[in-house]
C-alpha cells in the first residue's frame, strides 16, 4: 500500500504540490494524471525518494520514505520519465548492475534476465551499448532493470512513452499480473485510453492539487454517463 499524507513541496516562487493526500491499495492499478507542470512528476519524486519531502510524510508497504529510505526503496521498482541513463554500459552490464545493487543472486537474475529481455525483445542487444539504442529500447532496458528484484509496488512515470505497441501490450499485462498477486502499480500517464482500459483508480491533479480521486464508476456517477475521460479531465484541468 501506498500512503501519501498532506504532502507539500516547494520551489523558489513555486509550490509544486500543496498538501497532497491519497492512498492507493494493495491489488490495485492506480493512474496518475495531470497536465504539464500539474505536480505529478515532483509527486513521483517525493514518493521514490529522489526530493525531500517539505511537509507530510509518505509510507509505502509500512515503511516511510523519509525516515527509513534504504529499507522503503528496497520494495518500489520505479520508471522515471527519462530513460537516458548509463549511457556507457552495455546493456547486460546495466542490469547485471541494477541486480548487484539490489541484491538479486546469480542464479535468479540470470533467469530474470532472460525471461524480462526476451518478453520485450531486446535479448540480442544486451552487448551494445546503451548509448546505440534506440529511445524506445532504452525505455525496454529501464524497464527490465526495474522489475528484476520483483518490487512489491510499481511506481511508473510515463512507462510506456517511447514503447512499440507490442512492448506496450506487454508492459500493460504485465501491470494486470502484478495486480492480480495483490501488488501495488501507480503510473503516471497523458494516454487517456490507457487509463480508461486498466486502472482500478484514478487521481487527477493541477496546480499541485487534488481535483479528483476515485474508480470509473465514481467518476461516471459525478459526471455524465457519455463523457469519457478526457472530457471529464479536460473539465477538471481547464481551470489556472
Amino acid at each position: 500500500m501506498i500512503d501519501i499524507e498532506n504532502i507539500t513541496k516547494q520551489f523558489p516562487g513555486k509550490v509544486a504540490v500543496r498538501d497532497l493526500t491519497l492512498q492507493v491499495n494493495d491489488g490495485k492499478i492506480f493512474g496518475f494524471l495531470g497536465p504539464n507542470g500539474a505536480g505529478k512528476s515532483t509527486t513521483i519524486k517525493m514518493m521514490t525518494g529522489i526530493l525531500p519531502i517539505d511537509q507530510g510524510r509518505i509510507t509505502i508497504n509500512g515503511s516511510d520514505m523519509a525516515k527509513q529510505p534504504l529499507e522503503t526503496k528496497q520494495k518500489i521498482g520505479y520508471v522515471p520519465d527519462r530513460s537516458d541513463v548509463f549511457l556507457r554500459l552495455k546493456g547486460i552490464e546495466y542490469l547485471n548492475y541494477i541486480a548487484d545493487v539490489y541484491h538479486v543472486p546469480t542464479e535468479i537474475r540470470k533467469e530474470k534476465i532472460n525471461d524480462l529481455t526476451r518478453s520485450f525483445g531486446i535479448q540480442d542487444a544486451l552487448n551494445d551499448h546503451i548509448l546505440t539504442y534506440s529511445h524506445g529500447m532504452r525505455q525496454k532496458i529501464v524497464v527490465c532493470g526495474v522489475l528484476l528484484h520483483d518490487p512489491e509496488v510499481w511506481i511508473l512515470d510515463e512507462p510506456l512513452t517511447g514503447l512499440d505497441p507490442k512492448s506496450s501490450f506487454t508492459l500493460k499485462e504485465m501491470m494486470r499480473e502484478h495486480a492480480k498477486k495483490g501488488k501495488t502499480v501507480f503510473f503516471s500517464t497523458h494516454v487517456l485510453e490507457v487509463v480508461e482500459q486498466l486502472c482500478d483508480e484514478v487521481a487527477i491533479i493541477n496546480n499541485g492539487q487534488l481535483e479528483f480521486l476515485g474508480d470509473m464508476a465514481e467518476m461516471k456517477r459525478q459526471f455524465k454517463d457519455d463523457e469519457n475521460l478526457e472530457k471529464v479531465f479536460l473539465e477538471l484541468t481547464q481551470h489556472e
